[in-house]
């Protein structure tokens, strides 16, 4: 498959280099997708679900408010002090893949501000099928789309729905409201990802996310 363009640059994510972790660093895992896919309903029903087996904290990014860390401390999925905000100011992919800095120092507060940490999941603002994070920034990334923006979404691509290391195909409870055909959308999900894994999920009839949750706890025991 051709390399994508992004910006009149070709990006190849096939062959993205991988963050060098060095050992006792906690894993980050990069949580994005378009607005109102339910990244902030999966990053709950993870922390709810990781919280007792792991050390772990959350870093949302909006582009003026912090409603989405307001949220995750509101429905108390991990004491206050795990969850951190960066406002970005402006378009949410800039700061999670052109200028990473504000998230890079949120993660070092967290790192130093809580006991040894296994885990930071990276929450990315609403952002459209283009919307990637550096490998920088996070070690694995998951990107999340819904099933009422109609089953023609995964055939569309993008580097989102492309090359992320989990595409997490939510809502699938929706699809009868919606017109939308599931198996339409796992088979172009699984043509245009190769052999990369993806789920159907509805947090409505199941809340622990189960098949994400399998699949995060399998990077937890890749070493480092």
């Amino acid at each position: 498959m051709p390399p994508h363009f992004l910006d009149g640059q070709p990006h190849d994510h096939l062959d993205r280099p991988r963050r060098q972790r060095i050992a006792g660093e906690p894993l980050r895992i990069g949580v994005g997708g378009p607005v109102g896919s339910g990244k902030t309903a999966l990053v709950a029903a993870l922390c709810r679900q990781l919280r007792d087996e792991v050390s772990l904290a959350v870093l949302t990014n909006d582009i003026y408010t912090t409603e989405d860390a307001d949220f995750l401390r509101r429905h108390a999925v991990l004491p206050d002090e795990r969850i951190a905000a960066v406002q970005t100011g402006g378009c949410p992919h800039t700061a999670i893949r052109d200028d990473i800095t504000a998230n890079l120092d949120a993660i070092d507060d967290l790192i130093a501000g809580n006991d040894r940490l296994d885990l930071v999941l990276v929450e990315s603002g609403g952002d459209n099928l283009t919307a990637t994070f550096s490998s920088g920034l996070v070690d694995v990334q998951i990107f999340v789309i819904d099933v009422a923006g109609g089953d023609k979404v995964p055939r569309k691509g993008g580097p989102g729905v492309t090359y992320s290391d989990l595409l997490v195909i939510n809502k699938t409870d929706l699809a009868p409201m919606v017109g939308a055909d599931l198996d339409v959308m796992r088979r172009d999900a699984a043509t245009v990802r190769g052999d990369r894994p993806f789920v159907l999920i509805s947090l409505t009839g199941d809340p622990a996310a189960t098949a994400v949750l399998s699949w995060v706890r399998e990077q937890l025991r890749v070493p480092v």
